[in-house]
């Protein structure tokens, strides 16, 4: 069990990290309301700067504190791409929205389903 779990994490942070590669391509700051009226290149800029320490942040606490913090990374990760997931189902009709294709959405997805299924999994354990 524990072996799944772990791995059903591994594959969501892979889906993340995915995901962010397709909405630089997709342009997902044409979302965000400051980023929205900037040029391109510098609004690709700050989105993608913007991201560092959130990445910063997940890798140090895994390397760092993970077995110590396993349950809380869990959870606030699962509960995070669960709303990710109901985030970008909200706004699918947005007029910026470029996460049309079948492959971007298998992604987003696929986090949402992956982190009901790892807690539904933590929760039995």
């Amino acid at each position: 069990m524990e072996l799944t779990l772990n791995t059903i994490f591994i594959l969501n942070l892979s889906f993340l990290l995915l995901h962010e590669m397709d909405a630089i391509r997709n342009k997902e700051w044409k979302m965000f309301i400051y980023l929205k009226n900037m040029e391109d290149d510098k609004a690709y800029q700050i989105f993608t700067v913007m991201h560092l320490p959130i990445y910063v942040v997940m890798l140090f606490v895994l390397v760092n504190y993970f077995s110590n913090l396993e349950l809380m990374i869990y959870l606030i990760l699962d509960l995070f791409l669960i709303f990710h997931s109901i985030i970008h189902y909200i706004f699918k009709r947005h007029s910026e929205n470029n996460f049309n294709s079948s492959f971007s959405k298998i992604i987003i997805y696929s986090m949402g389903v992956a982190s009901v299924i790892h807690l539904c999994g933590l929760i039995v354990r």
